[in-house]
């Protein structure tokens, strides 16, 4: 299914979001701006499809940043964006659920819109806690519950019916569009994955909204034990 949209995946993101996706990426950069700031540290941006949060933790990283995907045609995608330029940049194939670095090896993991996709998002963020350093940080990106009351059922309408209908005629795939607004339904909501995180061993969890809640941003610490 990802496969058959990532020639038009990028164009169909900034084109259905209204280009708000950029910021949103550019915004989970800023929060882990700290860790970036290190020369020495490690990230995984997981689940990175065509990589644009790999390039914008890139821009601001002083260390190394692995942008990681199980789908190859994605991956390949995002090698061609990075070009031959010298870059901290780094793609690798890999199962989020199955990460091949080792325990305690990193400095942050990342997902932006891509940990909805997982089969088992608790086994997501055991992984992701699995190859965190002790105070490494962790931060999601994805779509979350709209809580602004009059914007909310507009949004709810388009994203449930216009935006499946537009992309899958742009991208000539009906199913990934109609998968989406599913996919987003059955996610948890903010409160429900911020509870997540701290029953995983994540502390100083905390979540911002973006565009009244079409997306948030979930950020937390890994417990030293």
């Amino acid at each position: 299914m990802f496969a058959a949209v990532a020639p038009r995946y990028d164009f169909l993101n900034h084109l259905l979001s209204l280009g708000t996706d950029i910021a949103w990426r550019r915004a989970t950069a800023r929060a882990l701006r700290d860790v970036l700031a290190s020369p020495d540290s490690r990230v995984a941006d997981v689940c990175c499809g065509t990589g644009d949060l790999s390039f914008s933790l890139g821009r601001r990283s002083q260390g190394v940043v692995l942008g990681a995907d199980f789908c190859h045609p994605m991956l390949e995608i995002a090698r061609r964006k990075a070009g031959t330029r010298k870059s901290c940049i780094h793609f690798l194939e890999a199962d989020t659920l199955h990460l091949p670095f080792a325990d305690g090896s990193l400095d942050a993991v990342t997902s932006a819109f891509g940990f909805r996709n997982l089969a088992d998002y608790r086994r997501g963020i055991e992984e992701m806690r699995r190859v965190l350093k002790r105070g490494g940080r962790v931060a999601i990106l994805e779509f979350s519950r709209v809580r602004w009351p009059v914007f909310g059922p507009l949004f709810r309408f388009y994203f449930h019916y216009v935006l499946p209908r537009v992309g899958g005629w742009i991208s000539g795939v009906a199913g990934p569009y109609s998968y989406l607004p599913e996919s987003v339904a059955k996610f948890p909501d903010q409160d429900a994955l911020a509870e997540m995180l701290r029953t995983a061993g994540f502390e100083k969890v905390s979540y911002r909204n973006f565009t009244g809640g079409v997306a948030a941003l979930h950020v937390g610490t890994k417990r030293g034990r």
